[in-house]
């Protein structure tokens, strides 16, 4: 029986050559074996599995040493990774059986939803979904679905983060989460008016028009189309300030294996929201980061905009870190302006909205009082919220 491997703890986690080498070519979507075997004898495997655990790609980098001689990866990591891997599949089985689930109780009912990330994303990015590792389920349902979808998780056994009297008053959360208590399943839903990180309303009915169906587990589900989807997961990746491989690695995977993308369509949804150098900075660092190869076209769009490049730069310095070498308050701030883009207007009113748009953690102490009249209050006491949050130069 081999012996497991004592992970490093993660405070001790910075840039090391060899394992974040090895990482991102067990991320890029086509492994260059050699290059591979070559790195392995000199890394501390130890820290490569934290690494690849910080990152989300565990699976990744099983799949990446899956393909290099046998002797040289230690036995005790083969197990590890296969335990880790088995314990994953386990439970995103759990979980895909759960979104049957809940998608055939709203449809019952007559609300609509649209699967995001997740496990649509882990079949269109990966060739083995099993790769792709997530801990939640993401909906997109309408504002006026939301206080039925409610009723709906409840009674089946999931416990809202915002009640019933919440909803009732017009609060507007970041995300309505349900839980399973005993298990760690958990459910979001979300919407034009709580993904604040669009720098323009979402426009939630074009992205109904859009929707697509695809096969998860021999069924169909109702998802974004593929254009939409990767306009999503790069603001997604930006509002994290891509402080995971994992989220570059989904870039990069859907950008390969999707090889109908309509990049007009792209474009177009990006501008639609604003989010147009968020997109360039999530392929330009797939691109560079994972060699993804471009079409000359939109190679040349990103290369045009000399922001995402000394974006991208700051990103990569921060990276092999996983978040646990955080932007100050003040780099976060600057961050989020250059990110919008769109001239010296844009990027200020975009950091004052999300920093005065109120989310549960700055909700008033009784959700059931008047919206209006504790509306304004939340407001204020987001920033300083906000302040002590990441003032404190905690992982974010």
């Amino acid at each position: 029986m081999t012996e497991p491997i004592a992970p490093a703890h993660p405070s001790n986690i910075v840039s090391f050559t060899n394992e974040w080498s090895v990482l991102l070519e067990c991320a890029a979507p086509k492994h260059d074996h050699q290059k591979l075997g070559s790195l392995l004898p000199s890394v501390d495997w130890a820290r490569l599995l934290v690494l690849a655990e910080e990152h989300g790609i565990t699976g990744h980098l099983a799949s990446g040493l899956r393909d290099v001689e046998e002797e040289l990866v230690p036995p005790q990591v083969t197990q590890s990774l296969a335990d880790r891997q088995r314990a994953q599949i386990f439970f995103t089985m759990c979980l895909t059986a759960e979104l049957f689930r809940i998608l055939e109780r709203f449809t019952a009912e007559g609300i609509a939803a649209l699967v995001i990330k997740g496990p649509v994303l882990a079949v269109r990015a990966y060739p083995d979904p099993t790769m792709r590792s997530y801990a939640d389920l993401d909906l997109l349902v309408r504002q006026r679905d939301i206080r039925r979808a409610t009723e709906l998780m409840c009674a089946a056994g999931f416990a809202p983060a915002v009640p019933l009297r919440a909803i009732d008053a017009g609060r507007i959360p970041g995300q309505y989460l349900f839980s399973e208590p005993d298990s760690r399943r958990i459910v979001e839903l979300h919407n034009d008016r709580t993904l604040r990180y669009f720098p323009r309303r979402l426009p939630l009915e074009e992205f109904f028009a859009r929707q697509i169906r695809m096969k998860l587990d021999a069924r169909e589900v109702p998802a974004l189309s593929v254009e939409d989807e990767l306009v999503l997961i790069c603001i997604h990746g930006a509002k994290h300030f891509w402080e995971r491989l994992m989220w570059i690695a989904d870039v990069a995977g859907l950008v390969t294996r999707q090889t109908g993308i309509d990049w007009d369509c792209v474009a177009n949804s990006a501008k639609a929201v604003g989010a147009e150098r968020m997109l360039h900075t999530g392929i330009c660092l797939a691109s560079d980061l994972l060699s993804v190869q471009l079409p000359d076209k939109v190679q040349a769009t990103v290369q045009a905009d000399l922001a995402t490049a000394r974006l991208a730069d700051q990103v990569c310095k921060r990276l092999p870190a996983a978040g646990h070498a955080p932007p100050s308050l003040f780099q976060r701030a600057i961050f989020r302006m250059r990110m919008r883009g769109g001239g010296f207007i844009s990027g200020p009113a975009y950091l004052l909205r999300l920093s005065l748009s109120p989310t549960e953690e700055d909700w008033v102490a009784d959700p059931e009082a008047e919206v209006r009249r504790h509306g304004f209050l939340d407001a204020v006491r987001r920033p300083f919220r906000l302040v002590r949050k990441y003032g404190r130069g905690g992982k974010t």
